[in-house]
């Protein structure tokens, strides 16, 4: 097989909301820390929105960005909280999927903290090829074309095979 058609990870990026809540957010930046290792980065919200009470600037969540071996460690320990099950709804059509863990203490690994409380997050992984630098290089950037992009069923082949995960209709 063509080496530049292999499947890679990109990056997984481990997301906790908030909303308005200071409480929530500083309890999900220890959940972060605590499962990564790494201390997280707050997002902040850039549009104004009255109704949800939401101005800009304002911390709304955390997320940290994983790369290489790392990612490939803490992504096994989180669908083994989800039982190796996903679903067709969570993959979408460049091939990447997402899925949310309901309660923290369900990951390998991680030990129940009363400060923390019950909380859960959501995991984006993003797949790519090799040569898919050329669209975010700043010289010479350039579209991907569509015979290298990784389409919904390749990206479900490669789950299936490097993590073992069972992926069906619900």
């Amino acid at each position: 097989m063509n080496a530049m058609r292999n499947i890679r990870i990109e990056k997984i990026t481990l997301n906790v909301g908030a909303g308005k809540n200071q409480d929530v957010l500083k309890k999900g930046q220890k959940l972060i820390k605590s499962i990564t290792g790494i201390e997280p980065v707050v997002t902040k919200t850039k549009k104004r929105i009255p109704a949800w009470g939401l101005r800009p600037g304002l911390p709304v969540g955390c997320k940290v960005t994983l790369r290489k071996e790392n990612a490939k460690e803490t992504l096994r320990r989180l669908l083994s909280a989800k039982s190796n099950k996903l679903s067709l709804k969570q993959f979408d059509e460049e091939g990447n999927f997402s899925f949310g863990v309901h309660e923290y203490i369900d990951i390998p690994g991680a030990k129940y903290d009363p400060e923390i409380g019950m909380m859960g997050l959501e995991v984006t992984i993003t797949l790519e090829r090799p040569g898919f630098r050329v669209k975010k290089r700043r010289i010479g950037k350039a579209k991907v074309s569509k015979k290298h992009k990784i389409t919904k069923e390749e990206a479900i082949q490669f789950v299936k095979n490097e993590f073992n995960v069972e992926v069906g209709d619900e």
